[in-house]
């Protein structure tokens, strides 16, 4: 059973933690069942980018990005090449080292 690795996060999860993943979950739903509460505005829909993660390890495990998740995707603060979309990262065969980017865009949420 491959295992999710959450890099340590300040707010969400300041110790980091590693949990076990069925072939077929998304990053999301793993993280969210586990207690971490990475936010999904758009409720898993591809049309936010506050699911926002960095795949560490184990990227090339994961099926190609589609177009509708490469355009969210070019919005995301601290884009980089091994990012995904947690609701649409389909855990494989593979163990992922996960990266929650500290800040994602939510204008709706943000406290002021």
């Amino acid at each position: 059973m491959p295992k999710i690795v959450v890099l340590p996060h300040d707010d969400l999860c300041p110790e980091g933690a590693v949990f076990e993943a069925n072939s077929g979950e998304t990053v999301l739903d793993v993280a969210l069942k586990n207690g971490i509460g990475i936010e999904h505005a758009c409720e898993k829909s591809c049309a936010c980018t506050t699911c926002h993660v960095i795949v560490r390890e184990g990227f090339d495990s994961l099926e190609e990005s589609e177009e509708l998740e490469d355009d969210m995707l070019d919005k995301a603060w601290g884009l980089e090449p091994e990012s995904r979309l947690g609701c649409q990262a389909v855990v494989a065969d593979e163990d992922l080292v996960v990266e929650i980017p500290r800040y994602t865009l939510n204008h709706a949420s943000e406290d002021h």
